[in-house]
């Protein structure tokens, strides 16, 4: 997962580079003699692997638009919190400032994703990013209902 801007740039060069030697191995392997049939498949990994870099370059573009994937039984909070950031555009630096943390701090937590954060970590940092989550209660397997009936 990208997680800042220098991240978000080097992939982008990384991924400009890498559709190049696509292109100039393409041309090599046609100057032996191959098929395309054979050069496809010599390619195909590569390929793979820069459409996998793509899709996390359009991730985190979609991250700062603000669009977010719907977050289930807290599964995934961690990667929330990080895209919350980008979303808000806000450095990992502004937001360890915020929490009174190192930024090391804020790299190392969202390396791993935040991983055993937490409810009162969390809270405090939705709250240094001016954010509000709100849920959503379902029983599993039965109607979706937005809010639990009161008595």
């Amino acid at each position: 997962m990208i997680q800042n801007e220098v991240e978000y740039k080097a992939m982008v060069r990384r991924v400009q580079e890498q559709a190049e030697r696509l292109i100039q191995q393409a041309a090599e392997l046609k100057s032996t003699g191959l098929t395309k049939e054979q050069i496809k498949r010599a390619t195909d990994p590569v390929r793979c692997f820069h459409e996998q870099l793509k899709e996390e370059i359009q991730s985190y573009e979609r991250l700062k638009r603000g669009e977010f994937d719907e977050l289930q039984n807290f599964s995934g909070v961690g990667r929330l919190l990080v895209a919350l950031r980008i979303a808000k555009g806000v450095t990992q630096r502004e937001l360890a400032k915020r929490l009174e943390v190192s930024e090391s701090q804020v790299s190392r937590d969202e390396r791993n994703e935040y991983h055993g954060i937490t409810v009162d970590r969390a809270q405090r940092i939705l709250e240094a990013l001016g954010v509000e989550i709100t849920t959503e209660v379902a029983s599993l397997g039965g109607p979706r209902r937005p809010q639990l009936a009161r008595a």
